[in-house]
Order: structure tokens, then sequence, then C-alpha cells
């Protein structure tokens, strides 16, 4: 239920009621963990999610995410065979077990990342795309464009997320990485659903996707675990239900099994805890903003598309929302500028911002309309109730 009202201050907002949220805390054993609802915009949980950390392989998503963007850009060809250096060859942990004999297409080594996390794969790729063809040289890279996609809690050492001084990631970055790779290359996601790569048949034991939550029926779809002493047991992990998707990720957890069951908790959580509702449709008037030597005195404020929010299950009340921006705005006003922003809160939930634009022209007013408001300030300023008189000089 919506319902609208208006009040005035210094900077003008108008007032909405749409319900006071009463969603139930949720409790997670990771030591870190960061919830979004992409469908949205919704973050729905936080802990620790901007304290920089070991990401383990978690971190490889970065390494593919320039990967994608070198093929989509054409400076990688996803047939294109790369050879294989000593350097990339001599890593062990999870591997595709390539040796420098090899010549490896890209595909391969995508899906070799993917699935079986292969930290030769990540360097291979590194090498091709780095501008000194060293993966210390792709990982400085790894990291301007971390902070150019919003990711500032983010330093990479190296492309595979093998254990290194520094090499850090918080799960909030990660969260944005997710969202991205979905957002960004559709074509390209579904590999992060595949659950078998067996490369070669060359070691069938290293050939399953670790991720627990593929198999589970529960609409899950990617993206990456991550493991090391360190780090403990994490998972970026995605699911899509009907349609809304919600990406997730946790880190710090003790063990497999413990992975596998708070990754299914947050996803039943997420999915059953919370509903989406719609608030306005794109050219919906949300409120009017007065307007100041316009040739109409008001203008309406709308929103230029479709938008929704989620709410508890269990919520019976109102949310509180407000309409600001400052005013009175003063003409001329384009139909479609930006004017101001519908203010959402929700309990235990991040506020949410959406921009609301001018319904329609409102140009300059005529002479007599700038005369009758000048008329009104000096009414205002010298009338009753105003100032009585001018004040003598020092």
């Amino acid at each position: 239920m919506m319902r609208f009202e208006c009040m005035r201050r210094l900077a003008l907002a108008a007032t909405l009621i749409l319900s006071p949220l009463g969603a139930h805390a949720f409790e997670t054993a990771a030591s870190a963990a960061y919830i979004y609802d992409q469908t949205t915009g919704t973050v729905l949980f936080e802990k620790n999610a901007r304290e920089p950390l070991p990401p383990a392989s978690m971190s490889k998503l970065m390494t593919i995410y320039m990967a994608f963007e070198a093929v989509a850009d054409g400076r990688l060809a996803i047939d294109e065979v790369l050879p294989v250096s000593s350097h990339a060859a001599s890593f062990g942990g999870s591997s595709m077990f390539l040796d420098t004999t090899d010549r490896v297409s890209v595909e391969d080594l995508l899906r070799g990342v993917i699935v079986v996390s292969g930290n030769d794969a990540s360097v291979v790729l590194a090498e091709a795309l780095s501008p000194d063809g060293t993966e210390a040289g792709f990982a400085r890279m790894m990291t301007d464009r971390a902070r150019q996609m919003g990711m500032t809690n983010s330093t990479f050492v190296n492309a595979s997320g093998w254990p290194a001084a520094g090499h850090r990631m918080s799960m909030r970055d990660l969260g944005i990485l997710a969202n991205r790779l979905i957002t960004d290359f559709p074509t390209f996601y579904p590999l992060f659903a595949e659950t078998e790569f067996p490369f070669d048949g060359r070691v069938p034991s290293n050939s399953s996707n670790r991720n627990p939550v593929l198999s589970m029926g529960i609409g899950a779809d990617g993206l990456k675990t991550g493991h090391t002493e360190e780090a403990g047991f994490g998972l970026v992990g995605s699911a899509k239900q009907g349609d809304r998707r919600v990406i997730f990720v946790i880190t710090g957890l003790e063990s497999r099994q413990a992975r596998a069951e708070e990754s299914t908790k947050i996803i039943n959580w997420a999915f059953r805890q919370f509903a989406e509702k719609e608030v306005a449709e794109a050219g919906t008037r949300i409120a009017s903003a007065d307007v100041w030597m316009g040739a109409s005195p008001t203008v309406g404020l709308t929103v230029a598309e479709d938008f929704s929010v989620l709410v508890p299950i269990l919520n019976e009340g109102d949310i509180a929302a407000q309409v600001v921006y400052n005013g009175p705005i003063e003409a001329p006003i384009v139909a479609g500028q930006q004017l101001g922003e519908l203010v959402i809160a929700l309990d235990e939930l991040p506020e949410k911002r959406i921009p609301l634009i001018a319904e329609s022209d409102v140009p300059r007013g005529g002479f007599s309309i700038r005369l009758r408001t000048a008329a009104l300030v000096l009414w205002q300023k010298f009338g009753p109730g105003g100032a009585t008189e001018v004040p003598e000089e020092a």
C-alpha cells in the first residue's frame, strides 16, 4: 500500500508513507558476508563486508572478468591458442596440469579457471594480457581495473588468488564483481553453471566444479569457490528463482560442508523472507514541485522506469519514504530533467534512492508572471507579518 503526503522544508520534501519494515535479523557462521538482490538493487545483508580479506580462488573472478573483456573487445579470440610458460606450469594446488608443451585455447583456459579453478590456466591468461608479459604486470592491471569498477577494497598481487601478502578483496567488492560478470557478459555467464570439464581426459579426479549449490535444484548457477588455510572456505554464489536473482559472498567457513550448508541457508532466506512489490510504473506522477518564475507554478515529478522494492514477507505496516528536491525550482525546466530523488527507508536495509524527473516542460514565465512574483516577494518582505521599515544605515 502506498499513500502520499507533503511537507515543506528549507529544501522542500514530500513525505510518502509506504511501510516500516520489520525484517528478522539474519545470522551467519561466515566471518564475512554480503547478500545482494540484483533484481531490485537491494543489499539484504552485510557482515564485515567492506574489510579487505584473503579471497583465495574467489579472486580468479577478476582474471575471468578481464579475459571476458579482452574477448569482447577483440584483444583475445575465443579459439586462439596460448602457450604455457614455465611459470604457469609450476603452480600446484587446483590445476589443469598444463606443461610447457601445451598450446591451449582461450575457451578451454576459461573453462579451466571457472570449472576446475586452474591456477595454471589463470596465469596463462594473465601473461597473455599483461602489458609486460608477466603475472605481476597483470595483477597491477587488475587492481587498476577494480578501482574503475568501484571495488575500492581490492588489491591484487597475482592472477590466481595464491596466498600472498597484500592480496586482498572485500566481500562487497566480490559482490560488485559478480554482479558485473552476470550483467556485462550474459553470453559467457552460463560457463559458471558447468559442473564438469574433463580437459583432455588428463586428470579425471580434478574435472568437477567444487560449487556445492549447483546441483541442489534451488536455482544456483554460479560462480566461484575459494579455499586456503588463511581464508577458510568461501563462495561467491548466485541463484535465480522466478524473476528474482540473488548474489551472495561468504568466507571464513570451517569446512566444505559448512560452506554448502551456509550457502543453502542464505539462498532460502533471501528468496523466502522477502517479496518484490511494485512501487510505481514509469511515468507515474509521484509528487509535484514548486516552480520559480515559470509559466506554471508547479511541475510533476515522475520516475523514468518501473521500480519495485523488496519487503519482508511478514511485513504488515507502511514503508517510510520521501520525495526530496531543492525548491522552488527555477524555470525553465525540460521534461526528463532530474529534479530530485525518491528516498525509501527500509528498516535493517540500506535506503534506496530513485531519481525523479520532470514530467513536462515548464518554460520561463512572461513579463506579467515575473512582475507578479516580484510583487509577492515584496509583499512577503514588507507587508503584514514582514519587515515594516527599512533600517537606517549605521
